[in-house]
């Protein structure tokens, strides 16, 4: 704001505007996310978007999970929004903990609920 020289009363009703015409949209902490024109938006919770990085990159059992760096630049959010929805997936038995030097692994598989239409 103070590089554009507007204060945040402006900005905000800015953000609110490109709200109602769907160009843009908040997301947790009080910040705002500008929509791009084509850009399929997950609003799903990260911890279950990131279960299914392992069968997107089909990853087996006890195989490498990617870093939180690396989830963190794919999904675009802070290092410490993905640890939490790593600490998730772990506690939901899907992960092996992480340790200082000790890469995560896959532990189980997760579980899909489909309906079936016979």
């Amino acid at each position: 704001m103070s590089a554009y020289g507007v204060s945040r009363g402006v900005a905000l009703r800015v953000f609110g505007a490109l709200q109602q015409d769907g160009l843009a949209a908040p997301v947790p902490g009080g910040r705002w996310r500008v929509i791009r024109r084509g850009e399929a938006v997950d609003r799903r919770p990260l911890d279950e978007r990131l279960a299914d990085v392992i069968t997107d990159d089909e990853i087996a059992i006890g195989a490498r999970f990617p870093s939180t760096t690396e989830l963190s630049s794919r999904f675009g959010v802070s290092r410490p929004t993905v640890s939490k929805a790593l600490d998730k997936l772990e506690s939901a038995g899907l992960l092996s903990e992480a340790r200082q030097g000790k890469q995560r692994t896959v532990r189980a598989l997760p579980k899909r609920t489909e309906s079936s239409e016979s």
